[in-house]
């Protein structure tokens, strides 16, 4: 029986299939590829966190997120940085705000 896949994968998920004795076929693939893999990956990590709710997945989208911020050109630094900038200027989300209206003269 085949499976199709055609998604990004953890880098050692091949010898993980190929230690449990089945085959797999790979590519790898270029950097515009990539980036629209990595895109795609976002989202379904961010889908299986709505679905689990877990920290297993939390983790995943740290990992997927790590890679975008690498395959577009920043450091990890470059986004913590900028995180930080971010979170000094305009809060965290600590206190639970919920913004209901505004309400302009």
């Amino acid at each position: 029986m085949v499976k199709t896949y055609n998604k990004l994968v953890r880098d050692r998920i091949p010898e993980i299939i190929e230690a449990s004795g089945k085959s797999c076929s790979t590519e790898i693939l270029s950097a515009e590829d990539y980036l629209r893999m990595v895109d795609a990956k976002l989202d379904e990590e961010l889908a299986e966190y709505h679905k689990d709710q877990n920290i297993e997945e939390l983790a995943d989208l740290l990992e997927i997120i790590r890679a975008a911020v690498i395959a577009r050109g920043y450091t990890i630094e470059d986004l913590e940085r900028v995180r930080a900038e971010k979170a000094a200027k305009r809060g965290g989300f600590e206190k639970r705000i919920l913004l209901k209206e505004v309400v302009e003269e």
